[in-house]
């Protein structure tokens, strides 16, 4: 049996930061446990192949949500990464930290050290930003690439154009000191290639002989010796493969993600008894709030066709893929390079809201079935907005005791009134941005919703014929005080009531954030290294 200091469950973008810090010190071992395989695939470094990874089960768990009281009897598809970088190596490449007073709510909510003072060292930390950008919010020395999307579009230009002629400022830096406003994406991207938490932190820290990174290595259970965690069962190779385990000198740590952290926490025992129980799991330690409390972004897509210009439906067809295939091959750039979002709007959903509590995203793109993934073949672009902090919660729980068969997951959408409100806000602030006077000479029509819809109850009636997630679940261990009944971990990211176990991931969030969840996910590691160390953020 092996046995190594730190046992970490998922070599995900928060799996990656914690080895990459953890294994600095040279008499420390690390050992990380990986259930897909390598990050080989050459669609994952290919800024556009996301399109693929999308449905790639080889590297993506391929889940699906539960039909919501919101979604139409649908069930929604929920891509994971599944392999080296988790969801960073299949993801849409965006960088977006978040407001302010994200952070600060989660200190509120009693986290210490988790306030916006707190964890902004640890996002400088990370990050090697190239362009625009005050030193004081931004870092530029470190492993993740930060770049702004170089694609100058002529329909790119006229939605901020429209944005403008509307209030909202042009922002150069929404990662800075304020978010609101319109601009291009920035995303994690160098030379025309995807840079992954793999990449950036990951494949550095291999090159240590006190990193052992272990694909195809399935985490089944979490050995305890009392309260105590020890070690980790695994299989080899998934069902009917080889069970194996690993030991643990110092601590196991759970990076599986917001669904598979509470997933593996259920299967050895910890978590709702009654769930547990009702499965046939013996319970080894009650924490009722372990799956509880998923938060996800959904988002409506208002799509209008082009007429009198290219979008990219068409650039990706025919002779026009080939000819943009060889200019990312000799240059890096062109349309191979794009990620699936171009421009980034924040804004407010009513007159008297603080901060932004929309985001706005524009490609001069459409897709199928309004879902990313599937470009349509006649010339469109699409608005996706959303609920930036919604009040709905849902669940991730154990379908049975069988650690290879895929959780529940039913997020709930626009289950709180207040979801619902802003979600139609987004949707005719949406249609007031296609329609503005910089895009009228590319806009043909609204193809969806569609003109007949004008009231609230239409406009909420197409958000749940067609609104989907966009890919960021959160918040199912979250970090809180021990007497409150939701909490899973503590402001050092200690599971409640056991040793030696923590959860470091995107399930930490005790509140979604204003953002997409990988730049907060892999802070939140590095900060989590800190807090095993007992160090303090350095910034060079």
């Amino acid at each position: 049996m092996e046995t190594f200091d730190y046992v970490i469950v998922g070599a995900g973008s928060a799996g990656c930061v914690l080895t990459y810090r953890l294994s600095e010190d040279p008499s420390t071992s690390v050992c990380v446990l990986e259930a897909g395989p390598r990050d080989w695939h050459p669609y994952i470094h290919l800024p556009a192949g996301f399109i693929k990874t999308f449905h790639m089960k080889s590297v993506n768990w391929a889940y699906q949500q539960e039909p919501g009281p919101y979604t139409g009897g649908r069930s929604i598809y929920a891509p994971r990464g599944k392999t080296l970088g988790g969801s960073s190596s299949i993801n849409g490449h965006i960088y977006n930290r978040g407001q302010r007073q994200d952070f600060d709510t989660w200190a509120q909510m009693g986290n210490r050290g988790w306030s916006y003072s707190d964890v902004l060292p640890y996002f400088k930390r990370l990050e090697k930003r190239v362009g625009e950008g005050e030193d004081e919010y931004r870092g530029r020395t470190g492993n993740l690439t930060v770049t702004t999307m170089d694609w100058k579009d002529t329909l790119c230009e006229a939605f901020m154009a429209g944005a403008i002629s509307l209030g909202i400022p042009r922002n150069p830096d929404y990662n800075g000191a304020i978010q609101e406003g319109v601009s291009y994406a920035q995303r994690t991207i160098r030379n025309g290639r995807r840079v992954s938490a793999a990449t950036a932190f990951l494949h550095p820290s291999r090159k240590r002989d006190n990193v052992h990174v272990k694909t195809h290595a399935h985490a089944t259970e979490i050995i305890f010796e009392g309260k105590r965690a020890v070690g980790v069962r695994y299989t080899k190779g998934g069902r009917g493969g080889t069970p194996l385990e690993v030991r643990a000198n110092k601590e196991v740590i759970l990076a599986g993600g917001t669904y598979n952290s509470p997933q593996l926490l259920q299967l050895s025992g910890v978590g709702s008894p009654e769930l547990l129980q009702s499965l046939g799991v013996t319970v080894r330690h009650a924490l009722p709030g372990v799956g509880e409390g998923l938060q996800d972004h959904y988002a409506p897509r208002t799509v209008a066709r082009v007429k009198d210009i290219q979008t990219i439906n068409e650039l990706r067809q025919g002779w026009h893929l080939w000819v943009e295939a060889l200019k990312w091959a000799t240059t890096r750039r062109g349309l191979l390079s794009l990620s699936p979002t171009m421009v980034y709007c924040f804004w407010h959903s009513g007159e008297t809201n603080e901060s932004s509590d929309l985001q706005l995203t524009f490609t001069p793109a459409s897709y199928k079935e309004g879902v990313q993934g599937q470009l349509e073949d006649e010339p469109g672009m699409t608005v996706a907005s959303w609920q930036q902090r919604p009040e709905s919660r849902g669940y991730v729980r154990l379908r049975s005791a069988d650690p290879f068969e895929a959780p529940i997951i039913q997020t709930n959408y626009l289950a709180a009134e207040l979801d619902r409100r802003v979600i139609v806000a987004g949707m005719k602030l949406a249609r007031r941005l296609l329609k503005s006077g910089p895009l009228a000479p590319y806009y043909a029509y609204e193809d969806f919703p569609g003109p007949n819809v004008q009231s609230d109850d239409e406009f909420l009636g197409a958000a749940i014929q067609r609104g989907t997630t966009t890919f960021h679940p959160g918040c199912t261990c979250r970090m809180g005080p021990a007497e409150s009944t939701w909490a899973v971990v503590d402001d050092q990211l200690r599971v409640h009531g056991l040793e030696g176990l923590r959860v470091i991931d995107a399930s930490v969030m005790p509140r979604m954030i204003s953002a997409n969840l990988n730049a907060s996910t892999m802070m939140i590691a590095d900060k989590a290294s800190d807090l095993i160390r007992g160090k303090s953020a350095s910034v060079n």
